[in-house]
Order: structure tokens, then sequence, then C-alpha cells
């Protein structure tokens, strides 16, 4: 591995680590991977060690044996950006996993040996792990009346209003509409038409 896959939007307020060549399987480590990826560093980093410490279940549903030296690893690579987080002076309380990825390896070959003179191959898998952690930016809330306002008219209504209210739409209605049940002048010519057809 040359270089990272991915570079963080912000250098300043990231930090990478990465291990090449590490001698754990690459598929189980890679479900690890994608079980921390966006969790906060401390929040991942208690995960992991309840995993190795058998405390909590695996990453998977039917093998959780087989992940305890990827989860072990993958603890490791996160106590290294951890330092190099302090080292570049970040805030590590609040460290986000934002970028992990994990490359298969050239294989190591070895040999078993078989009945009749045979030989068989014996690869294992490991593979490299690279990450990204980034500080998580704080969430200003917006003010009480903006979101009141948003929370009683929609988008569309607001802007329907707006063109009603510039067109004077809203004034000429208010002036001219006179509904029939509200004793208005065209109240009493609809009952006496009425009157006049019954008889």
């Amino acid at each position: 591995m040359v270089r990272y896959s991915l570079d963080p939007e912000n250098p300043t307020k990231s930090c990478k680590s990465r291990g090449s060549n590490l001698c754990v399987h690459f598929k189980n480590t890679r479900e690890t991977a994608q079980a921390i990826k966006g969790m906060h560093i401390r929040k991942a980093a208690k995960y992991l060690k309840d995993v190795t410490l058998k405390k909590q279940c695996g990453f998977f549903d039917d093998a959780d044996s087989l992940c305890y030296t990827s989860a072990e690893f993958s603890r490791h690579m996160l106590k290294n950006a951890e330092s190099n987080a302090e080292l570049k002076g970040l805030d590590v309380d609040s460290l986000v996993t934002e970028h992990i990825q994990v490359n298969k390896a050239p294989k190591m070959q070895c040999r078993t040996y078989r009945a009749h003179g045979r030989l068989n191959p014996y690869m294992s898998s490991p593979c490299h792990i690279e990450m990204n952690l980034t500080e998580k930016e704080q969430i200003v809330p917006k003010p009480e009346e903006e979101v009141a306002q948003k929370k009683n008219l929609s988008q569309k209504k607001l802007t329907k209003q707006k063109l009603m209210q510039a067109s004077g739409f809203w004034r000429r209605a208010s002036i001219t509409a006179t509904p029939l049940w509200s004793g208005g002048p065209g109240c009493r010519g609809v009952t006496d038409r009425c009157r006049m057809s019954s008889r």
C-alpha cells in the first residue's frame, strides 16, 4: 500500500492510521471494520475490547469465535490513530471513524504434506487496514422562533402566500367576498326565488 484511498476533507481536523500485511483474516477484519465505521472513538474502542474479552458478541451471526483477533488488531489501529491525534493536538474525545477500509494483501504461501508424496497449498489471507478519524463538528441549535414558523407553514405555502400578497389578491378577495348565508344582499334574493318556485 503506497497511499491512502481517501484523503480527509479537512486534514487539519483529522488523523490517519494504517497497517500493512497484517496476519489476520481479510474477511473477518472487513466485517469488523464495517461494524465500527462511523462510531465515536471511545465507543468503538470499548466495543472492540468487549468483543476480545467475550463480553459482547462479534460481527457474525454464526461464527463469533472467528473475529477476536480481528477485533484485537482493529483496537490497536484505533489506539495508534488516537496517539496520532494527540500528537496533532486534536480533541480526542470528539473523534469519529469517518473512513475505514480493509484491502487484501499478498497471500502467504505454506505447504501441507499429504499422503503418497503429495503437497497441498496452505495459504493465509493477510490484509491491509487504513482509517481516517475526524473531529465531529458541534451542532448549533436553530433559534426557536424560526423553528416554530417553519412548523406552522410549509415552504410551498409560504411562497404561495408571498405571491398572493404581491398581486393584491387578499385585499380584493376580502372586499368582494360576501357569502350567501351571512345575511348579505344575495341571501334574500335566493330565498324569494325558492318561495316563488314552491308556490
